[in-house]
């Protein structure tokens, strides 16, 4: 297994490399100029201005030589320096990560709990009129596109019933946080369902389980024990896919309640060709998906020791 992490770690480093490269490369070639769009400096008509700020982030320089400059920046831990606010990418990425962090933490919490015990409940009670409105409600979350979602969220609960902040982090209170984790988790939460409740029918009718029935285990150990720790493999495989979606989604999130999170600044960055502040969140998404998956591996070999990494 070590071999398998160790080239799997090798694989990804491999893969963000590349990532970065082709990234680098596409952003600096595109039309247009970055010293013009980076700052407020879209009527600035002084030439020589123009070209003092590409001096001073060395876009006067051949391609070559800025990327292997970036490159060696990089293997030192320097991310570069922002073009429109000259903060290096390392302090401005830290604290809009956390804003994200907290959002995506709070969401993933409620889908997998909310998710794998509706998808359970559903399970236990096929056919029945609550595994019908339950499904029922499963596929309009799954249908609801997160931008539409969230305007919906604000209109009810900032607007009508006046209960929740509509957007922004205010004074920092928790509440500013439940409209826009609600948003993200809603359709990760019917699809934990769905997939729960379809991977508990399918070990509900193993020989293993009504072996435990028959020898007289109780129901509870049963459904718990036998059905839904056999049933967490498949669970896992959708848990992580979607985890990777929310951090992609957390774009149109942040951007609906105005959440000054990665997102926002991944934006911000595009918009302003502010090319380094966008390779430092694009890094970021990339160490993320790759933890992700390796951390799904770990829990596969954990919870089914028959499966082997070769």
């Amino acid at each position: 297994m070590l071999k398998y992490f160790s080239r799997r770690i090798i694989q990804a480093i491999i893969t963000i490399f590349v990532l970065l490269t082709i990234l680098f490369f596409v952003m600096n070639v595109l039309p247009g100029d970055a010293a013009l769009l980076a700052g407020d400096l879209r009527m600035a008509k002084n030439e020589a201005v123009i070209a003092n700020i590409r001096a001073k982030w060395g876009l006067d320089q051949p391609l070559a030589i800025r990327y292997f400059t970036y490159i060696k920046n990089l293997l030192h831990g320097d991310l570069g320096t922002s073009y429109r606010t000259s903060t290096a990418v390392t302090k401005l990425l830290f604290p809009k990560l956390i804003n994200t962090l907290k959002i995506v933490f709070i969401a993933f919490l409620l889908a997998v709990i909310v998710g794998i015990s509706l998808g359970f409940i559903a399970a236990l009670n096929r056919g029945k009129l609550l595994d019908i409105i339950l499904m029922v409600i499963a596929i309009l979350g799954i249908s609801m596109p997160r931008f539409w979602l969230g305007l919906m969220l604000m209109y009810y609960f900032a607007v009508i019933k006046n209960i929740l902040p509509a957007a922004g982090t205010g004074n920092g209170a928790f509440t500013y946080l439940i409209l826009p984790a609600l948003t993200l988790s809603i359709p990760m939460i019917a699809l934990i369902a769905r997939t729960t409740r379809s991977a508990v029918l399918d070990e509900i009718n193993h020989d293993h389980v009504r072996t435990a029935k028959a020898k007289g285990i109780s129901q509870l150990k049963v459904n718990f024990k036998h059905i839904l720790r056999n049933a967490l493999t498949s669970i896992i495989t959708i848990i992580g896919l979607q985890l990777g979606t929310i951090l992609a989604n957390t774009v149109v999130v942040e951007k609906v309640f105005a959440w000054p999170g990665i997102g926002v600044l991944v934006v911000n960055s595009i918009f302003k060709r502010d090319i380094p502040a966008m390779q430092g969140c694009i890094l970021v998404f990339a160490i993320g998906f790759i933890v992700i998956n390796l951390t799904v591996d770990l829990l596969y070999a954990f919870l089914d020791p028959r499966i082997s990494y070769s």
